[in-house]
């Protein structure tokens, strides 16, 4: 798939940060798109902005962590375009608690959005993109699949099962025309830090508004459109694995060279730079 021109483009999480760079940039390109999110606002502002730049958008409203709006999405998805060509399974959202006080609540709302959002997603589209000649299904993890942080415990569960769901259906899907990449970004400059839900920052020596300060600062040196093209490239170019940033290429080095120290090295490393920052 070298070109996205009028490719059939279905992307959630579309109202802000990467889902809205995606969608940006898939509109330049000539994509047809069908943007969906939870954020009716944002979601709005995007398809505004994708129609600006000579694009055919459409929008729906969509609550990922709900098998049926994924499955209402598809459908009109179908209505549209006849197949979509590519899926970006891109909704996602953070949590901040340490598993001592973690919330059963919010763990099961960030998994359904971070991973079983992603599971509908691949579930509802494959029987339309299986009757394409070639389709992509992206989905989104996170370098947080392979290297784990304190009070980040469910996010990191959800991002790795991210990774091994795709792995699996990559497999499975080995002899069809619909090819699978899993994206891990490194730290990106998005709302999903002041979105997220804090129980408690003690345990990262530092206020909530301190963190939230702290990642969009230090930690997050890659801005949402370098992301995107990133990711357009990516599916242009063939690929089934993409890190994003040189925060995410040194982690996954660390990872492979050393699986059982890397984690413990990038927390000393962040209690370092967190410590110089204070």
């Amino acid at each position: 798939m070298t070109s996205l021109q009028g490719k059939a483009v279905v992307i959630t999480g579309a109202g802000s940060g990467i889902g809205r760079a995606l969608a940006l940039e898939c509109a330049r390109r000539g994509a047809r798109l069908l943007l969906a999110d939870i954020d009716a606002t944002g979601l709005a502002q995007t398809c505004g902005q994708a129609r600006a730049l000579g694009a055919q958008a459409a929008s729906q409203h969509v609550d990922t962590g709900s098998e049926a709006s994924i499955a209402a999405l598809a459908a009109v998805a179908q209505n549209l375009f006849g197949a979509a060509d590519i899926l970006i399974n891109n909704a996602g959202v953070g949590l901040v608690a340490p598993v001592a006080r973690l919330d059963s609540d919010d763990a099961h709302w960030l998994m359904n959005i971070n991973f079983w959002g992603v599971v509908h997603g691949c579930r509802a589209f494959l029987p339309q993109m299986r009757a394409r000649p070639e389709a992509v299904m992206v989905n989104i993890s996170s370098i947080f699949a392979m290297i784990s942080v304190p009070t980040q415990s469910i996010y990191n569960a959800s991002k790795a099962a991210v990774r091994a769901f795709s792995d699996a259906l990559r497999e499975e899907l080995r002899d069809t025309p619909i090819r699978v990449l899993c994206v891990h970004p490194g730290g990106i400059r998005t709302n999903i830090v002041n979105n997220a839900r804090v129980t408690d920052t003690a345990m990262l020596g530092m206020s909530v508004e301190k963190m939230r300060a702290n990642f969009l600062e230090k930690m997050a040196p890659t801005s949402a459109d370098d992301a995107a093209l990133a990711i357009v490239v990516a599916i242009a170019s063939g690929r089934t694995r993409l890190m994003i940033g040189t925060d995410a290429r040194i982690a996954d080095l660390l990872f492979r060279l050393a699986p059982e120290s890397a984690a413990k090295w990038i927390n000393q490393r962040l209690r370092r730079m967190r410590a110089k920052g204070q």
